[in-house]
């Protein structure tokens, strides 16, 4: 089986787009903005108008010696009345609607910020499962070609059968390595394959992009206000404290009295046609709304305290994981300039060594361990450093490291 058969490999940024395409949870989210701004509307309408109709002054007895007629003297009339709201309050309610739509659109993109994070931390997991992929094959490859160098050997009676052996046991290490790390692949380009809501076939699906970690990393201050300017939980937060101010000036203008005007026209027979206007103020004695401009003015207090925790929850991920990522480059660089390049170095000189007889078998078993631990090494600081990488992007915000 060969897990790397695959035509287009994708791309971060491929995997990225495609993935706010179809990610059903990030797609469902989006219809809370949707409802959000149908909201709006709903705000700025304006009160309906009333309008009745009235019969009046029924004939119930008649007078002796005179039909009934309980019709003859009805009074006929219609009204129609309108609440004129007063102190703004429809524009008020449309900006508390608005205000809304923003913290809905601020609080989608935090959660699309979570969800790049781990579709970030899943892109990463199979960069690493195909880069231990093809370690594994190579040090299979090459550990093959000294079973044959070291049989030629034995043949030749330049080596004993013990020592053979030995070599040809040492080959299950490496191909253990070589069958796990294809079921490694595999399970984590499905992992990936499920945050894409994609039914590609796994043996079809290959991710490609640099394996490898930036030496140089921007000053601490540099990613901190990064990330106050464009965390959008932060900005919900901020968004909030904005909302409270307007839904408590929404308060105190709802305790005000709204006048009602009528307009009526009506007949009153035998007299001729009548018109007539009213107005009518609800008398704010008891109810001034004074339990909903308490509230909403304790509100402002609440998302003014839920702001400042938001400041102070942003500026530690920004310091931890910047932290994380500086500490992970340090252990890096000695493995990139130093480990790597002598554990490479050591393991052709023991080899070539131990093919004339100048080393020991247990010298040249333990250079290959010592390089395959090496190798297995790096690659897993490699992967810590992609991961603390996405760490920092989720601290700031935004992609600060690719």
């Amino acid at each position: 089986m060969n897990c790397l058969l695959a035509q287009q490999p994708f791309s971060w940024e491929q995997v990225r787009d495609k993935f706010k395409q179809t990610n059903p949870t990030l797609l469902s989210d989006q219809v809370n903005i949707d409802e959000s701004r149908a909201g709006e509307i709903t705000a700025f309408l304006r009160p309906n108008p009333d309008l009745s109709f009235g019969l009046d002054q029924f004939t119930v007895f008649r007078t002796p010696n005179t039909p009934y007629r309980p019709l003859a003297g009805v009074d006929e009339s219609g009204t129609i009345s309108y609440l004129y709201e007063r102190q703004h309050k429809r524009d008020l309610r449309l900006e508390s609607a608005q205000k809304a739509t923003k913290i809905a659109i601020s609080t989608h993109a935090d959660l699309e910020r979570n969800l790049l994070f781990t579709l970030r931390n899943a892109f990463v997991q199979a960069l690493q499962a195909k880069a231990f992929f093809e370690i594994a094959k190579q040090n299979l490859d090459y550990w093959n070609k000294e079973i044959g160098i070291n049989t030629d050997r034995f043949k030749a009676g330049d080596l004993a059968k013990v020592d053979l052996s030995r070599i040809v046991l040492q080959r299950a290490q490496y191909q253990s390595d070589y069958v796990n790390s294809q079921v490694n692949l595999r399970t984590a380009k499905i992992a990936l394959l499920m945050l894409l809501n994609d039914r590609t076939p796994v043996e079809k699906f290959d991710v490609a992009g640099r394996y490898d970690f930036q030496e140089k990393l921007a000053a601490l201050e540099d990613f901190r206000q990064m990330a106050m300017d464009a965390r959008p939980d932060l900005k919900a937060a901020v968004e909030a404290v904005d909302k409270a101010k307007t839904d408590n000036k929404l308060a105190i203008a709802n305790g005000t009295s709204d006048p009602t005007w009528g307009f009526d026209i009506g007949r009153d027979p035998p007299l001729p046609s009548f018109i007539g206007f009213s107005v009518s103020f609800p008398l704010r004695i008891f109810d001034k709304n004074q339990g909903e401009k308490l509230r909403t003015k304790l509100d402002i207090d609440r998302a003014d305290k839920s702001r400042l925790a938001a400041e102070a929850q942003v500026l530690s991920d920004v310091d931890t994981a910047h932290a994380t990522v500086a500490s992970t480059i340090e252990l890096l660089r000695p493995y990139k300039e130093e480990y790597i390049p002598q554990a490479a170095e050591v393991r052709e000189i023991v080899t070539f060594a131990y093919q004339r007889g100048g080393a020991s078998l247990i010298d040249f078993l333990d250079a290959q361990k010592e390089y395959r631990d090496i190798q297995l090494n790096y690659v897993n600081l490699i992967g810590s450093y992609l991961a603390a990488a996405s760490q920092l992007n989720l601290a700031v915000g935004r992609e600060v490291i690719q």
